[in-house]
């Protein structure tokens, strides 16, 4: 039975003291249930955060980047192996301002999924479509291609550590959202590539999430779909009330 996780990426927000704050309110504020929740906090915050978080059942943490290399004269990068030695359950791939702020293309994610899994870190790999390509009616073959050539190399037990997340590009930080049927739409047909590449019951298994300004408004609704088993929260993930909202929204 597939998990339903939230997932927090603060992106490049919040100082340190910030940053505790908001995991302490969390922590408190955290309901009693079965939701996994994840912090995907700036780097230099990884060690404290997941710290903060050992003693929680179902609270884990994530970086939000690897580099594609294993090691070397990379500065400014932090490699697989360093996020793992801090016992960092995931990292955070394929996420849409990575594709377009830093050129990321589906091979150099392919090539980032098999470092993150060779060195024990499950992924949430993002994929989506800009609004040119939904105007076009390419989304669907465009989120294929992003799976096909990143993802789908891997066998059933790789894939096992993946965490899907589907993000609308043309709803993150708009404050526009995917209507509950565009949501399902794409959550339905990616969970079909799924079927049809490896087996229903692999399918029926693999966590997709939402990312696309979700936020405690519209997450109960977009929660309910059959297809979407959580959240990839960006702005409303900074905000601890706004966050347990959305956790409660399950």
């Amino acid at each position: 039975m597939r998990k339903n996780v939230v997932v927090g990426n603060w992106k490049m927000n919040l100082n340190r003291k910030e940053a505790i704050m908001l995991v302490e309110e969390v922590l408190c504020l955290l309901p009693d249930n079965s939701i996994e929740v994840v912090f995907a906090p700036s780097n230099v915050y990884l060690y404290k955060i997941n710290k903060m978080c050992l003693n929680f059942r179902l609270i884990n943490t994530a970086a939000q980047n690897i580099c594609s290399k294993e090691k070397g004269a990379f500065t400014g990068e932090v490699s697989a192996s360093m996020v793992n030695s801090l016992s960092v359950k995931y990292t955070i791939l394929g996420h849409s301002e990575r594709r377009l702020y830093y050129n990321e293309t589906n091979e150099d994610l392919r090539n980032k999924v098999d470092i993150a899994l060779s060195n024990n870190l499950q992924v949430i790999f993002c994929c989506g479509e800009s609004s040119d390509h939904r105007d076009l009616g390419a989304h669907f073959d465009w989120v294929r291609s992003q799976l096909e050539e990143s993802v789908f190399h891997l066998d059933i037990d790789n894939l096992s550590n993946i965490v899907l997340a589907y993000e609308p590009i043309w709803a993150i930080g708009t404050g526009v959202t995917a209507s509950p049927t565009q949501a399902e739409e794409m959550h339905c047909f990616i969970r079909n590539l799924v079927a049809d590449k490896y087996s229903l019951e692999v399918a029926d298994n693999i966590t997709i999430l939402y990312g696309g300004s979700c936020n405690p408004n519209n997450a109960k609704e977009l929660f309910a779909l059959e297809n979407v088993d959580g959240g990839l929260i960006g702005g409303a993930s900074l905000d601890s009330k706004s966050f347990i909202d959305i956790i409660k929204s399950f």
